[in-house]
């Protein structure tokens, strides 16, 4: 396994994340003969133009796997590869596009770790209200044991890496660029703390910077690396989506929270939600989706009023009563559906419970019941 480390370190330098056709190669071919026939720079193999074969070789001749092993090493950065235990099994998802290995900062296992993680992806310009429900999401789904994964970007993936660390949970963050290179620079204290207490990921070699292609392409390993994606807040051309849709297609469980109608920051999810997309507003709602059977968020229910703990048929007789007048026995035994005796027996009840009041052969609603149950309009 050593030499095939070797191999695949090297072709880290050489293959751009996501390339389809170099992890055809790999598959059909093996990393150890793909990186025998770029080091020799003879004849290309197939599926490439002899110009980008050419800009492969010039690659494969500055690349040396052994120092960038040497400085993973002095910054406690490990390569983990496919076969091994530590490879969570369902980036194999990915076919062709799947990673040749991943650089991986901090103790845990990236296996057992991505085996109970969500993603909470969303707009880098986010408001307060998609910074509030990303750390708000990230911190319930870390207090019911789930790894909050995102790109450690501004915007709503800071806001869920927070929000998972203030929970005392755990988060991981993917990179487009290597583990040991923060990105944003002004992220550096963050990702050093998710690289104490979690893992810090990616596909690029040490040093490795990042560019627009290579941060949509890193998007395909969070959406894999998952069980599902949440997406906080997105306008119609967000990276996020592009995550989104790699989960869709990987049939991961896709979710959004929406936001105002009138927010071009949640156009985005608006439209990935029309698509299919399942709404979710909590952690529990994200739990109930991604997790396994029985973890089923409370029932959600609104206020319960005084009137909801009479008998049906007494609230019948209440709502009889005009809003503010007084009415006879018989016009609200009529307006309720019931005998006259009956309503009187159930007025009765009502005048013992505050509810209505007697002025002489007819019943009127007391002032406090119009403010709180009517809020002094007759709803009829």
């Amino acid at each position: 396994m050593g030499d095939e480390v070797l191999h695949r370190v090297f072709l880290t330098r050489v293959l751009e994340p996501g390339d389809e056709v170099g992890g055809r190669w790999v598959r059909e071919r093996g990393a150890a003969e793909v990186a025998r026939w770029l080091r020799r720079g003879g004849r290309a193999l197939p599926g490439v133009s002899g110009r980008r074969w050419a800009g492969l070789c010039a690659r494969a001749a500055r690349a040396d796997p052994r120092a960038d092993l040497a400085v993973a090493r002095a910054a406690e950065v490990r390569f983990v590869v496919p076969g091994t235990a530590e490879w969570p099994r369902q980036l194999d998802d990915l076919g062709d596009a799947r990673p040749l290995g991943l650089w991986v900062r901090g103790r845990p296992s990236l296996r057992m770790w991505a085996l109970r993680s969500v993603a909470v992806v969303g707009a880098r310009a986010c408001t307060e209200y998609g910074a509030h429900m990303a750390a708000t999401l990230a911190a319930g789904l870390a207090e019911r044991g789930w790894v909050v994964v995102s790109g450690g970007a501004y915007g709503v993936d800071g806001a869920a890496h927070r929000g998972a660390l203030g929970a005392g949970g755990a988060t991981a963050a993917v990179l487009a660029c290597g583990v040991d290179r923060p990105y944003p620079p002004g992220h550096a204290g963050l990702i050093a703390r998710i690289a104490q207490q979690g893992l810090v990921v990616g596909e690029l070699p040490p040093g490795d910077h990042p560019t627009p292609s290579r941060f949509v392409l890193r998007n395909r390993v969070i959406a894999a690396l998952t069980r599902g994606t949440v997406v906080v807040e997105a306008a119609h051309r967000s990276g996020s989506l592009v995550t989104a849709r790699a989960a869709q297609r990987l049939g991961r469980h896709t979710m959004g929270v929406p936001g105002p109608a009138t927010s071009a920051l949640s156009a985005g999810v608006h439209e990935l939600l029309r698509a299919g997309a399942t709404l979710v507003t909590d952690a529990a709602e994200v739990a109930e989706l991604t997790g396994a059977m029985g973890e089923l968020p409370p029932d959600r229910r609104g206020p319960v009023l005084p009137t909801d703990l009479l008998e049906p048929r007494t609230r019948h007789v209440l709502a009889g009563l005009p809003a503010r007048t007084s009415a006879s026995v018989a016009e609200i035994a009529r307006r309720a559906q019931t005998s006259e005796d009956d309503a009187v027996a159930r007025l009765y009840e009502l005048r013992a419970l505050g509810y209505v009041e007697r002025h002489g052969d007819g019943w009127k609603l007391t002032r406090q019941t119009m403010i709180s149950v009517r809020g002094g309009r007759n709803p009829s």
